[in-house]
C-alpha cells in the first residue's frame, strides 16, 4: 500500500478532519478524532490508524459511517474504510506485552517510591475494565476512562467522574490504574481518597513537613482522588489541593477525580477550584436501567457456578434499583443462603432471604427525587427546576420533570405546579402535552424520557 500521498489526497484528508471537528465539536474531536492518522489510500480503501484497540472499537462504532460519507464526498473512488490499531514500531510488530506489577503501592522505584507507597490506597484486582458491565447510563464514563488509561498522551485533564453511591466510580478508578500499569509499569500512580489526602496534609502541617508532602504529591505521573466531595468546606485542604492540581497540570501529568456530584453542584468548593475541575472532561454515571442491572447480575452469577432458576435474576433487577453494591449483595446473600442450608435457589426463597432489602427498595417516588434525577440527566442545576428562566436548555428538562411527576406520583396538577416554583396547573398540563408530543416526534428524546422513568421506578 502507498504510504506517501499526493497533494490532492492530503487536502482531502484535511477537509475530512475539518468537517469532523465542525460537526462533532472540539471536545469529541480532540479526544477521539484528532489522533486519527491516514496510513493508506489504495484501490478504493482508506486505512486510518488509531493509537489503541479500544479507541479503534469506539471510532468504528461512533464515527466510521460519517468518516465513510465524508470520504466518498471528497473522493468518489473510495469504497470502504478500514480502521486499524497503530503499531509501535516501523517493523510492523505488535506492541510487546509487559509484566504487570501492582499499581499504586509498588509501581515506583525512584527516591520518592517508598513515600508514595505509604500514601496510596490498595487496589481491588477484581475492578478492571473487563469486569465492568456497560450500558447507556455509564457508557460515556467507561469510554472516557478507557481513553485516559490507554492513551500515551494526556487528552482531557482532569477526568472528573461523578454519580451516586454504588454506580461504578471507584471500579473505573481502579480499572484506570490497573490498565496504565499494565501498559507502562514505570508510570508512578497515586490513588487515594480525598479523606486520606486531607489526613496526610494535616499530618504534614503538624510535623512541619509540608515540603516533603508537596514533593510526594507533585512527583507522580497520575494522581487519582476518590470521593472528592469529602473536602467540601475544608478551606486549607482545598487550598493545598488547588496548588497541587495546578502543579501537575503544568507538568502535563494526568489527574482523575471522582465525586458524588458534578463540579457545578458540589457545595462548599471554592469557585476557582470548581472551575478547574471542569477544565477536562466531566462524565457522569447515571442510575442503572433494568437491562444494565440484569447484565450485571448475569456477569456476577456466571462465575459462581450455581443453578439459577429463570426469573430470579429478573426479579432482582426489577426490585433492587438503588445501587449496584446492593444488587450484588443481594445476589451473594441468595447464593450463600442456598449453600449453607442446602436448598436449591428459588424465587420464593430469594424473596424470603431479601425481605429487608426489598422493603427498603419498595418506596414511593417523590417530586424532589424526580427533579434531582432530571436535573442531573440534563446537566442543569437543581435550582433551575423552580427558577423563572425560560430558555430551552432549562425549560425542556423542567417540562420532562413535570411530565414524570404526573406519571409517577399521585400528586394533583396544582400540587405539582407548586413544587416547580409556584407555577399554575395549566403550565403543568402544557408540559405534559408537550412532552407527549415530542416523544412521538423524536426517538432520542423518547428514549431519554423512558430511561428517566425506569431509573425512578422501583
Amino acid at each position: 500500500m502507498n504510504t506517501f500521498f499526493d497533494e490532492d489526497v492530503a487536502a482531502q484528508w484535511m477537509r475530512v478532519r475539518s468537517r469532523l471537528q465542525a460537526e462533532f465539536g472540539e471536545a469529541a474531536y480532540r479526544s477521539w478524532l484528532k489522533p486519527l492518522v491516514l496510513r493508506a489510500l489504495d484501490d478504493g480503501k482508506v486505512v486510518i490508524a488509531v493509537p489503541t484497540d479500544f479507541m479503534r472499537e469506539w471510532v468504528e462504532a461512533q464515527y466510521a459511517q460519517r468518516l465513510m460519507d465524508l470520504w466518498t464526498e471528497e473522493n468518489r473512488n473510495v469504497r470502504r474504510i478500514e480502521i486499524v490499531t497503530a503499531l509501535s514500531t516501523s517493523t510492523g510488530q505488535p506492541r510487546p506485552q509487559r509484566e504487570v506489577p501492582v499499581p499504586g503501592r509498588n509501581a515506583t522505584t525512584d527516591h520518592n517510591g517508598a513515600a508514595i507507597e505509604n500514601l496510596g490506597a490498595p487496589l481491588d484486582k477484581r475492578c478492571t475494565f473487563d469486569t465492568f458491565v456497560t450500558g447507556k447510563p455509564n457508557e460515556l464514563a467507561f469510554a472516557a476512562a478507557r481513553r485516559v488509561a490507554e492513551s500515551s498522551e494526556v487528552t482531557f485533564n482532569p477526568l472528573f467522574l461523578y454519580g451516586g453511591v454504588g454506580l461504578g466510580k471507584t471500579h473505573l478508578m481502579h480499572a484506570i490504574a490497573w490498565q496504565i500499569t499494565k501498559q507502562d509499569p514505570d508510570r508512578r500512580i497515586l490513588y487515594l481518597s480525598a479523606e486520606k489526602f486531607m489526613y496526610q496534609f494535616i499530618r504534614a502541617l503538624r510535623y512541619k513537613d509540608t515540603v516533603a508532602f508537596k514533593e510526594q504529591f507533585r512527583s507522580v505521573d497520575v494522581l487519582m482522588i476518590d470521593d472528592f466531595q469529602f473536602i467540601s468546606g475544608k478551606e486549607s485542604t482545598q487550598e493545598e489541593f488547588f496548588h497541587t492540581f495546578n502543579a501537575l497540570i503544568d507538568q502535563n501529568r494526568q489527574i482523575v477525580i471522582s465525586a458524588d456530584k458534578s463540579p457545578n453542584d458540589l457545595e462548599g468548593i471554592e469557585e476557582r477550584m470548581r472551575s478547574r475541575l471542569g477544565w477536562g472532561l466531566v462524565a457522569d454515571l447515571h442510575p442503572t436501567t433494568y437491562e444494565l442491572r440484569l447484565g450485571i447480575l448475569q456477569s456476577k452469577a456466571e462465575p459462581m457456578g450455581v443453578e439459577m432458576p429463570p426469573g430470579v435474576l429478573e426479579f432482582l433487577a426489577h426490585k433492587i434499583t438503588s445501587n449496584v453494591r446492593e444488587l450484588e449483595g443481594g445476589l451473594n446473600r441468595i447464593v450463600a443462603y442456598a449453600s449453607l442450608v442446602g436448598r436449591p435457589i428459588t424465587l420464593e426463597g430469594a424473596q424470603e432471604v431479601l425481605h429487608d432489602l426489598l422493603r427498603a427498595n419498595d418506596r414511593k417516588v417523590t417530586i424532589e427525587e424526580i427533579q434531582k434525577r432530571v436535573a442531573e440527566h440534563f446537566n442543569i442545576k437543581l435550582a433551575e427546576m423552580s427558577s423563572a428562566r425560560r430558555s430551552r436548555a432549562v425549560a425542556r428538562p423542567r417540562q420532562v420533570a413535570m411530565y414524570l411527576a404526573k406519571q409517577l406520583t399521585a400528586r394533583s396538577l396544582p400540587e405539582i405546579g407548586r413544587k416547580f416554583g409556584g407555577r399554575d396547573h395549566t403550565t403543568v398540563m402544557h408540559a405534559v402535552r408537550k412532552v407527549d408530543e415530542l416523544r412521538g416526534l423524536d426517538a432520542a428524546f423518547a428514549e431519554d424520557v423512558e430511561l428517566l422513568r425506569r431509573m425512578l421506578e422501583s
